[in-house]
């Protein structure tokens, strides 16, 4: 081969092959490690829980009758202090609900079934396949019902549908599984209006499905759920908006002492393991200890 040949050769395959320009050296990202997805919990853990919180409420409306007359006077606190902060469209809404039975009929069933079904059909879901957010959204769950029944205990108020000049649009429409007539009535605490459990409940769902989906159309039913049951609990007579606030402050309470708390990781696990076990081997040797002095000691 020629050399002239050989160059021009050298000059083609140096055109067709294009080099990065010379420069200071780009560092190689490191392979991101697979992360295994969590396992869900057990379900019987689960229906526990369910249980757990069943019984605390069955106590607590267990003690309802004997405090109707303290639950009527902190509605009728209630309602005056809104009266006097012009936020009390209670009575206005539940008189034009009123009127109107078809909206009504809807409403009171909205009122009676999207609280249970809704929210625990994105738990179940929640359990199922996410994993990953279900624990701390499942301990928000449960520790708003708790901070309510605590509230439910020491301060029970009657819903204003209790009060003089309130229409029971629930109970007057006949609406499908209400718990104000029939047997279910005597297995739900009927002085329970604040906080409002509906809201708290409704906006818990919002903040699950805000944290499993970013898809504009679900986000936006996500936010239209509480809208809806807020505009039920006030005009069916179930809740006052003072009501609506405290469901609201008793959920922002349960996520920060969640989110505070943080999740049990597999080393605050062995660390509590460690501490525990420290403990324990302290108890015995002061036990052993204080067992050589008693026998040692002369006796009489």
């Amino acid at each position: 081969m020629r050399p002239t040949h050989a160059r021009n050769n050298i000059v083609c395959l140096s055109a067709s092959v294009s080099l990065p320009p010379a420069g200071p050296a780009r560092s190689v990202p490191a392979p991101v490690p697979r992360t295994h997805a969590l396992p869900r919990s057990r379900w019987w853990v689960e229906v526990l829980a369910i249980l757990w919180l069943c019984w605390i409420y069955d106590s607590i409306t267990e003690l309802a009758p004997l405090r109707l007359h303290v639950a009527l006077a902190h509605a009728r606190e209630l309602f005056s202090l809104e009266q006097a902060l012009k936020i009390d469209p209670e009575r206005s809404l539940d008189h034009w609900l009123a009127a109107h039975h078809t909206l009504a009929l809807l409403a009171s069933d909205y009122y009676d079934n999207a609280h249970f079904a809704v929210t625990l059909a994105l738990l179940g879901w929640l359990w199922w396949r996410r994993a990953d957010i279900y624990r701390p959204l499942r301990n928000t769950l449960v520790l708003a019902n708790a901070i309510a029944f605590v509230v439910f205990w020491r301060f029970p108020v009657a819903p204003p549908r209790m009060l003089a000049g309130f229409t029971d649009v629930v109970a007057s429409s006949g609406a499908f599984g209400s718990w104000h007539t029939g047997a279910l009535a005597t297995h739900a605490n009927q002085l329970a209006a604040m906080p409002s459990l509906h809201i708290a409940w409704a906006l818990w769902c919002t903040l699950a499905v805000w944290r499993m989906s970013a898809g504009v159309p679900v986000r936006a039913l996500a936010v239209l759920h509480p809208c809806l049951t807020g505009a039920a609990v006030l005009a069916t007579g179930n809740h006052f908006v003072l009501d609506i606030v405290g469901g609201a402050l008793t959920l922002a309470l349960a996520a920060a002492c969640v989110r505070t708390a943080g999740p049990l990781t597999p080393r605050r696990a062995a660390e509590a393991s460690v501490l525990l076990g420290a403990g324990a081997r302290g108890t015995r040797a002061l036990r052993a200890a204080c067992h050589k002095v008693v026998t040692k000691s002369p006796t009489g």
